[in-house]
């Protein structure tokens, strides 16, 4: 279970941490947390897993740490969590134009970002 690390606020919760069922069970990693800020609402967060992006509501988490999130969804239940729904969200890969490359040289003059749909 994730007792381990000291506990966060879901405004601290980084990217890539592990989520994990009642047993333990990792069930992927955090890629995002769904909130209201100007409401301080948590809604829930996205989590990346091996069948893709599922949502788990902010009622299925029982704890968030510094080293994961526990949720209360058993290991027979991950493969019935929910996509996400709402509209798409886009990111900018970071790393883009570093390299030897022609095109990594051309979009370091020109700047120009590409962002890539996270599904």
């Amino acid at each position: 279970m994730a007792d381990a690390g000291t506990p966060l606020s879901y405004e601290a919760l980084a990217d890539k941490t592990p989520v994990l069922t009642t047993t333990g069970t990792e069930i992927g990693t955090v890629a995002h947390v769904l909130a209201d800020e100007h409401l301080d609402l948590f809604d829930g967060i996205v989590v990346k897993t091996h069948h893709g992006i599922r949502f788990i509501d902010r009622d299925q988490i029982s704890a968030i740490t510094s080293e994961a999130v526990s949720t209360t969804i058993a290991d027979a239940d991950v493969d019935a969590l929910p996509k996400p729904d709402g509209e798409p969200i886009f990111e900018v890969d970071a790393l883009q134009g570093i390299g030897p490359s022609l095109t990594d040289h051309l979009r370091k003059l020109f700047g120009r970002e590409h962002w890539t749909r996270t599904e």
